[in-house]
């Protein structure tokens, strides 16, 4: 399985990080070895010193898709969640700044929380779904699908002219303003609809 990342896709995100507003989605990928695997704390990497939450809404792709058209893009998903992506963004901003990938700041083991996942049909619609992340029982960052520069569907179908989706897949869609540095003893908390998804130790 792979996992393809959406960045930019909330206008009040991009303003934080004083990115310019993109004309299409901006797509990277993790390695599947990047997924913080379950009841892990998420161990702060020793190359960064500057680790930044990005609560996202998450897909799981359920069967085999190339080109599909936004009208059909429904069909290739039946549960969601939300994840964090973990970014160095100290590295980040120094790869940016070389106009060097960003694999180093975004792709590292460990950098992809994913939640538990829910069957999409319990939600009345998947375009205006409020998610949000809260530190030590604090809210850091707060969203609502109806945000989107561009929706669920709009991002599978635009994803696929590019990559083969298959069955496993995952789809980080892009993250709300709020993002913030982690620090150690940090308990992280993910949560849509009101319902908690996943609970994460920083170490």
């Amino acid at each position: 399985m792979k996992i393809i990342c959406i960045g930019r896709n909330y206008t009040e995100h991009i303003a934080e990080l004083k990115n310019e507003r993109p004309t299409e989605p901006v797509v990277f990928m993790k390695p599947d070895s990047a997924i913080l695997l379950k009841q892990h704390p998420f161990v702060i990497p020793e190359f960064s010193s500057d680790i930044h939450h990005e609560i996202e809404i998450v897909v799981k792709i359920n069967k085999v898709g190339k080109y599909i058209e936004p009208k059909f893009a429904h069909r290739y998903y039946e549960e969601i969640t939300v994840g964090i992506d973990f970014t160095a963004r100290d590295l980040q901003s120094n790869l940016k700044e070389k106009g060097l990938p960003w694999e180093k700041a975004k792709a590292f083991d460990g950098s992809a929380v994913v939640g538990e996942f829910l069957d999409k049909s319990q939600f009345s619609s998947l375009e205006n779904l409020t998610f949000e992340l809260t530190n030590n029982n604090k809210t850091v960052q707060k969203g609502n699908s109806s945000f989107m520069l561009w929706q669920i569907d709009e991002l599978i179908a635009y994803v696929s002219q590019y990559f083969t989706l298959k069955i496993g897949d995952l789809i980080f869609t892009g993250t709300p303003a709020g993002v913030a540095a982690v620090a150690e003893d940090d308990v992280l908390e993910g949560f849509l609809e009101g319902q908690k998804l996943f609970r994460i130790q920083v170490k």
